[in-house]
């Protein structure tokens, strides 16, 4: 009987000891995004979207709103992106990944698409073309800046947890 209970018991730590090392191996791997270097990029995009607003009289009024949106969006993203990276190792291996923040960071993602969009269809109309070309690099500068969170949010909604189901069924 005691044999049983000891070989149980020695297994089950076997198992968990195991499934903290996978855990632990797959959050090294990837999926991290730097804050201050998401910061800067949307920096920068507001200050070229800016720029070109203010040459471009058609549709400056437009650009500029944008970009105003894009830059309160920033503030949100970040925060979440650092609450998700900063949660507990031993937290996210019980309970799973931050899933509020997870889903801020998915609503912003729309919101940014939306806005993407925008610019693009706002492109059609400009009539430089040193300023088309800009507003089409920048486009392209934060449609890469989502993919980096794209990729973070599949890193972090991947990870494994023992009862990781079992909240996201209160979480509903």
């Amino acid at each position: 009987m005691f044999k049983t209970k000891f070989l149980v018991v020695f297994c089950l730590t076997i198992a968990i000891a195991f499934c903290f090392s996978i855990t632990f191996a797959k959050e090294k791997n990837g999926g991290e995004i730097n804050g201050s270097q998401h910061r800067s990029a949307v920096a920068n995009f507001v200050q070229s979207l800016l720029q070109v607003a203010d040459r471009e009289e058609g549709i400056g009024p437009q650009v500029k709103v944008i970009a105003q949106q894009q830059n309160d969006s920033e503030a949100t993203t970040n925060q979440a992106i650092e609450k998700v990276q900063s949660r507990s190792k031993i937290k996210t291996f019980l309970i799973g990944t931050d899933y509020k923040n997870i889903g801020a960071l998915r609503s912003e993602m729309v919101q940014t698409r939306n806005r993407l969009d925008q610019l693009k269809r706002l492109i059609e109309t400009v009539t430089n073309e040193a300023d088309k070309t800009e507003l089409q690099n920048q486009i392209t500068a934060l449609e890469q800046e989502q993919q980096k969170i794209d990729d973070f949010l599949k890193a972090n909604e991947s990870k494994f947890s023992l009862f990781g189901w079992f909240v996201k069924l209160f979480n509903r």
